[in-house]
């Protein structure tokens, strides 16, 4: 395939942030292009800003008056001397009024016209254009003053927004006494969140796979597919996991579905990179929506086709017509993508925010991210952090790159949903395609952590080892000695949840706990924070780190926190042996059980810290009074933070 470059525009603006921003300009640059980022006071420091030839500020941390202001992004291209615009995906990549206000500018818009924009953003116009364009569609039901006339259709139903998706305006009605409910409360969510309350009433499928077709469109009116992908491993109405192609469809479904998209795409005059997706069941396949702009899971198909979607984003846009037919596009092995939020999959998948302590992504994979250690994560955006992407030569091989990806991916200090992705690669049902659009939402407990057990001994031994190397007295060393027997060995207790466990590390290298012992032995690894050890003759590693109040261990995806009751030994007493008590890690107060003034004594519990759904007790370091207490009930507080002082006994003058 030939390359040409960019002879239209020379400076691009990415109106967006994060792992996509730094797609973008990649991608440009490869081209030729000069790069303008933009960031909000939130992302002053982050990864994309860094990436971009030149970034402007564009407002502060609050989405609506930064990356949602048309006006900020358009002043920030003509501060930067940008000729075009990419927008990414989320934000405002599927507003036609930014395309068009772009447009309006002189500017190029990378990606489709406005009009088609406006036609394919509302999910009853699209429908219509898809009966137009010949692709199957959902039967319907008819809204009217009446009701909603669900007799030719029957239930179950599903009610869903005309204007917008992610879930949002969605409600599935099983029985004819929900239907008014579940409209009233969908069209109050849908005017909530765009602005128009219109509803749409379909036959709701079960069981259904999620199967889009990612197509490409230039400017003289040839349209290609680049095959399909499956994204139906969902919770809530979000992508969790995507592959391509898609696994479990026939070839008979792959052409109808292929050329479906292609159909609806010369029916409407799209240009440009967007995507049609289907519902599919069995060897029934009906559309759904069109997204018209780059998915997030876009690399999957990059990797099957070995086609730059980004690059051909920003040709189109230039006039440049495709360079290849649809005959050209070949698919070469699977892929398979996890997206990475900053979320606790474990606990309701609720959004997390906080620093990320250290982040270690794999070798072995592709990642477009844009997290690294030390890096605060704000709950002003979206959750996803980034994405792991993996290549095999069949299914099979991309699952299993999948899960030793995961396995080798460590993020400490923030919670995020690794461990879930790498339970769920790793899960019969995911192995064995069960997982539709459904399972996850109905089987929440499906998918635990892995390797709690294995994750004690790693922590125990890693506090042993800290122990040993900071001691100054032999009884707690692992080398230590005794005037008469064996070395004494190093007690560790580790917390979670409700329960304790004491683990007794011996110098030969065994570790005892609740009855059962494993024998472990240190192997090399010179990397920071890395443990590499042997447990009973299989070689494990995981990244440990030893803090004066807890033990964290990232071991197959997940990270374990392990608290530590021994927290005013050697270590902790040294942190604070000037009468501070400061925050182990960021969380939020639960209690605060003293005031200024109060005396206390020596490990008395001053107040109650929750992180990473761990209620952690704040002990004073002395005896003594009181003399400041900064921590406030309900409130967030920082790593290292100072929440409480006690002067010591005698020490007033």
């Amino acid at each position: 395939m030939r390359t040409p470059g960019i002879t239209t525009y020379g400076t691009l603006l990415v109106a967006n942030r994060g792992e996509i921003a730094i797609r973008v300009i990649s991608a440009a640059r490869s081209l030729g292009l000069r790069t303008v980022a933009v960031y909000s006071d939130a992302d002053r420091a982050a990864p994309h800003v860094r990436a971009a030839d030149e970034a402007v500020r564009i407002g502060p941390a609050a989405a609506a008056e930064s990356y949602l202001s048309i006006d900020a992004l358009l002043e920030a291209a003509a501060r930067a001397g940008a000729d075009a615009i990419h927008p990414g995906y989320g934000f405002l990549s599927e507003r036609a009024a930014f395309a068009r206000a772009v447009c309006d500018a002189g500017l190029v818009f990378v990606g489709p016209t406005a009009g088609v924009m406006d036609l394919m953003g509302r999910k009853d116009q699209a429908r219509d254009a898809a009966v137009a364009a010949g692709v199957p569609v959902v039967p319907s039901a008819r809204i009217s003053g009446a009701g909603v006339d669900a007799g030719a259709i029957g239930f179950p139903l599903l009610v869903k927004a005309a204007a917008g998706g992610g879930g949002k305006g969605m409600r599935v009605v099983r029985a004819p006494e929900e239907l008014d409910t579940a409209l009233a409360a969908a069209g109050r969510e849908a005017q909530s969140a765009f602005g128009d309350a219109t509803l749409i009433v379909e036959r709701y499928v079960e069981g259904g796979r999620h199967v889009e077709v990612q197509v490409l469109a230039d400017q003289h009116g040839h349209v290609v597919h680049l095959f399909e992908r499956d994204c139906s491993a969902q919770r809530r109405h979000q992508k969790v996991i995507e592959e391509a192609p898609a696994p479990f469809i026939s070839e008979e479904v792959r052409q109808a579905i292929t050329g479906s998209a292609v159909a609806l795409a010369a029916g409407v005059g799209y240009q440009n990179a967007g995507t049609v997706e289907f519902l599919v069941k069995g060897s029934d396949a009906f559309f759904l929506e069109m997204n018209t702009r780059l998915q997030v899971e876009h690399p999957v198909t990059e990797m099957v086709t070995g086609i730059d979607l980004v690059a051909w984003q920003l040709r189109i846009a230039d006039g440049q017509p495709l360079a290849f037919a649809q005959e050209d596009i070949r698919l070469r092995g699977h892929a398979i993508e996890a997206r990475v939020y900053a979320e606790d999959a474990f606990h309701g998948f609720l959004p997390q925010s906080g620093r990320a302590d250290l982040v270690r992504w794999p070798e072995h994979a592709r990642i477009d991210a844009a997290l690294e250690s030390g890096q605060v994560v704000g709950t002003s955006y979206d959750p996803m952090l980034g994405k792991v992407i993996v290549h095999g030569a069949n299914r099979e091989a991309a699952r299993r790159a999948l899960v030793a990806a995961l396995d080798d991916t460590a993020i400490l200090g923030l919670t995020t949903n690794t461990g879930f992705l790498r339970g769920l690669a790793a899960s019969p049902a995911f192995r064995d395609g069960h997982v539709d659009t459904q399972w996850l939402d109905a089987h929440p407990g499906a998918i635990t952590p892995h390797g709690e057990v294995e994750a004690g001994v790693l922590a125990a031994w890693a506090l042993a080892r800290a122990a040993a190397t900071h001691s100054g007295h032999p009884f707690a060393a692992a080398d230590g000695w005794r005037m008469a027997g064996p070395a004494a060995p190093i007690v560790a207790q580790l917390v979670v949840g409700e329960r304790s466990s004491v683990y007794l590390v011996h110098v030969g290298g065994t570790v005892e706990c609740d009855g059962r012992s494993w024998t472990v032995a240190d192997l090399a690894d010179d990397r920071p924070d890395a443990i590499r050890v042997e447990i009973d003759g299989r070689a494990r590693e995981a990244v440990a780190r030893v803090e004066p109040h807890r033990v964290v261990v990232a071991y197959l995806g997940h990270a374990f926190a392990f608290a530590r009751p021994d927290a005013f030994g050697p270590a902790a007493h040294h942190e604070a042996s000037d009468g501070s008590v400061l925050a182990p890690m960021p969380g939020s107060i639960r209690e605060v059980l003293v005031a200024a003034g109060e005396q206390v004594s020596a490990g008395q519990v001053l107040g109650v810290l929750e992180a990473m759904k761990m209620e952690m007790p704040l002990r004073a370091p002395v005896a003594g009074t009181v003399t400041l207490v900064t921590a406030i009930a309900g409130s967030q507080v920082e790593l290292g933070a100072t929440l409480f002082v006690v002067e010591a006994q005698g020490e007033a003058a």
